[in-house]
Formats: C-alpha cells, structure tokens, sequence
C-alpha cells in the first residue's frame, strides 16, 4: 500500500473556532497521554471485535492517523480523511515512516467524503459527529457513510456524552467557576457546547449527545444498530488511573471491568465517550435491529 500526499478536496469545511483549537498540534499526542490512553486502548477493543477481519476502512476525522496507522499495521486498506491541513501532515509524515503506510491521507468532510460508493468495509466515525453542531449535518454525515459502505459493511461511531462533564468538571475543580456552570447548563439542556473561556480543558464548539440520540441518527440513515457501549467507563474519574494504565497486570484488570459493563444502559452516559456498531443491511437482510 502507497500514501498519497494530502490535497484539497471538497467539502472540506470546518468552523474557525475548531481549527483554532486543533492548530497547535496537541491531538497528535492526546492519545499517548498517560490518562486519556485508555480512550484509544478501549476503542482499538471495541474494534478488533466488530471489524470485518480484513478489508478497506474508512478513517472519517481520523486526525493524525492513530486509529489509521494501527489498522493499517494490522492488514486494513485504510483511507484517512481529516478537514484539519496539520493533521494531514502529520499523518502523512507518520505513515510515510511506517512499515504498513495508510492507503491514501485525503482532505475531506464528514458530510461529503471523497470516497466512491460501495466502496469501504468499515467507516469509522471517532470524531466528526461531536464536532457537526447542526442536526442536518450529522444526518448528511450518517448518510454518506451509509452510501460508501458495501452492503453487511459496518459503521464505529463515537460521540461525547453530554452527562459524563459534570462529573469531570467537578473532578478537575473547575465547577467553581460561574461560566463553568453556564456551559454545563447549556449543553445538558440541548447538547449544544460552547467555551467562551479560552481554557482548553473545556473542549470547544460541539455537540454532546445522549445515547438515544446516536441510536436515533443511525438508524434513521438506514443503518442497524447492534451494539451501543461505553468506551472509558468512569475510569478517567479514577484519581491513579495514569498508573494503572502502566502497570500491565493492573491495566488489564481495568479494561477487563470496563469491558464486563461496558453495554449496561444505566451506566452509558457516565462514560466520556459512547461508541455505536452499526451495519448497512444487506439486500435480502430481514433480521430485526438490534442494540445491546
């Protein structure tokens, strides 16, 4: 597999706010990040246990190529596409220096991919959902990852839950604040997120999701749901979580009891992110929706 340099591509768009506060480069670390690891150790879970065993996926918002790269190490024909122009750069040096490089790294949107229809096994969706404030456009991002998907293909879409905040904000002593809570506030009453303050720790424009709402989007894009889980859990509440995560008798443990609960409803929004398995129905598919 060759990597293809960045271009341009249409639909390429993305807020100025939320170019802003991905332009210091920050995301290409985030993952590795003592803490916020278990994000990507639960996902890259989650994944090996729905992803078709071989095949072409589709890494939609995939930033610097995390996801990408390990799935491409793996055997997967992956194709990153990103609206952010450092993200693609740094993806491409990262896999221009790989053993197993991405399959091509494309400027793009979410809401218009620059991918052929039926053409991808996987779409995963880790990041783009969180980041379309409006209802229309994540629809038009759920549709097109419908019509780029071959038919039994699957979808991996994360969203931010919207009730798991309050519980960081307050962790992370930053409830005292009386914008603090005018954020929290808002984004619980409709899962719209905005951060006047210039702190980073309060993320930047979005939109926060409860677990019916992802639920809801995909299958009225003509996707069935089949699993709906929890990715971290309430593990990043737990104040040495950086140092189970580096012991590994203890990091497996965690992810053993995260796993065991990660379906169970009444716990889903504790969790900072949810991550939705989907399928595109097959032709003759007459099996009932299923969400566990």
């Amino acid at each position: 597999m060759t990597s293809r340099a960045p271009h341009a591509a249409v639909g390429a768009g993305i807020t100025p706010e939320i170019l802003a506060f991905y332009a210091d480069g920050a995301e290409q670390g985030r993952l590795s990040d003592p803490r916020r690891r278990i994000e990507y150790l639960r996902t890259l879970d989650i994944l090996a246990r729905h992803l078709p065993p071989t095949g072409t996926v589709a890494d939609v918002g995939g930033g610097p190529g995390a996801y990408a790269l390990r799935l491409a190490a793996d055997g997967y024909h992956v194709h990153l596409v990103d609206p952010v122009p450092l993200h693609l750069e740094q993806a491409a040096a990262s896999s221009t220096h790989a053993t197993s490089p991405v399959a091509s790294i494309v400027r793009g949107d979410a809401r218009r991919l620059p991918l052929g229809s039926r053409s991808c096994d996987a779409v995963l969706l880790l990041g783009p959902l969180y980041h379309l404030t409006h209802a229309a456009d994540r629809a038009r991002a759920w549709t097109e990852a419908h019509r780029v998907l071959v038919p039994g293909g699957m979808v991996a879409a994360a969203a931010t839950s919207r009730f798991y905040t309050t519980w960081e904000y307050l962790a992370k002593n930053l409830y005292d604040d009386p914008a603090v809570e005018a954020i929290l506030a808002r984004h619980l009453r409709d899962g719209q997120h905005r951060n006047p303050t210039g702190d980073r720790r309060l993320f930047t424009t979005g939109y926060f999701h409860t677990p019916n709402d992802l639920t809801a989007e995909a299958t009225t894009a003509g996707l069935r749901p089949h699993a709906l889980l929890a990715v971290e859990g309430a593990a990043k509440l737990l104040p040495d979580l950086a140092e189970r995560l580096r012991d590994p008798h203890r990091r497996d443990l965690l992810l053993r009891a995260i796993r065991r609960i990660e379906a169970e409803p009444s716990l889903l929004g504790m969790s900072e992110h949810i991550l939705l398995i989907a399928h595109k129905p097959t032709p003759d598919s007459t099996a009932t929706e299923e969400t566990r």
